[in-house]
């Protein structure tokens, strides 16, 4: 993360590109990957991304079994000392923010965790909210089905695994919660093809609540994106402004975590 284009002469490019082939190998799976098939996802040449790879198996960064990289001891070790959000809540903040400012509705920041749900980070508020959207909503977990973060997260998963882990009756938070799996599964695939996800009175009375989601330069899933407002202020006819607004917002998270990878 950098602070500003007047900083950028004291990037070295040497380490953005190391980092973009351990994002790449993150994506990777366990089973790792051939410096060939790393050089050609990350852009790079084979004898640089040889080259690096081979930097980083000395430090412990990456390892090397038979003819594959995978992320390395090092790397998991000093990991488990890392505050997983203090950065980049500290960073995006100021873009939640004003997003929340702009529509004077509260906004999220979601992030993926190991079992497969998800955790809210970090939240913002505009002026007008009240009552039961203006509660800390930090460090909560809501129903996946019913939850427009949910259906973002759910909408990434295979079907085999949403028809083992979701059961054929869900539980209902309103009458207008779905309910039923074969209604939720033909959502998420909308939720695939439009790119975003709604509920509309199916968690809370008179709640609506729209999620995308934020990927990095490999495609992962790294975060969702919420707005939520009431439907007497923020109704089914601002859904198109919202869902402008947002991708602007998250093109400008993407540039300030990724920029580096990117402009590489």
């Amino acid at each position: 993360m950098g602070d500003g284009p007047e900083h950028a002469d004291m990037v070295n490019k040497s380490v953005t590109k190391a980092v973009r082939l351990l994002r790449e190998l993150a994506a990777q799976p366990r089973t790792g990957a051939t410096v060939t098939t790393l050089a050609k996802s990350t852009g790079l040449s084979r004898p640089t991304a040889f080259r690096l790879l081979y930097s980083l198996e000395q430090g412990g960064l990456v390892d090397r079994v038979d003819t594959n990289y995978v992320l390395g001891w090092e790397l998991a070790r000093l990991g488990r000392h890392a505050d997983p959000y203090a950065g980049l809540v500290a960073h995006a903040q100021p873009l939640l923010q004003e997003l929340a400012d702009q529509f004077n509705e509260s906004v999220t920041l979601s992030i993926p965790n190991a079992q497969d749900g998800l955790d809210l980070v970090a939240e913002a508020a505009g002026s007008h909210v009240v009552g039961v959207l203006s509660r800390n909503m930090v460090g909560q977990r809501y129903p996946m089905h019913a939850s427009s973060t949910g259906k973002v997260l759910l909408a990434e998963q295979p079907l085999d695994k949403l028809r083992a882990v979701l059961p054929e009756k869900l539980d209902a938070f309103t009458p207008h919660t779905i309910t039923d799996r074969a209604m939720l599964l033909k959502e998420l695939d909308q939720v695939r093809e439009q790119g975003f996800a709604i509920i509309d009175n199916e968690l809370e009375h008179e709640v609506l609540s729209l999620s995308r989601p934020i990927r990095d330069t490999a495609g992962t899933l790294v975060a969702v994106l919420t707005l939520n407002g009431p439907r007497s202020r923020f109704g089914r006819d601002r859904i198109p402004e919202a869902l402008q607004q947002m991708q602007r917002t998250i093109d400008r998270l993407a540039e300030l975590f990724w920029r580096d990878s990117l402009g590489a």
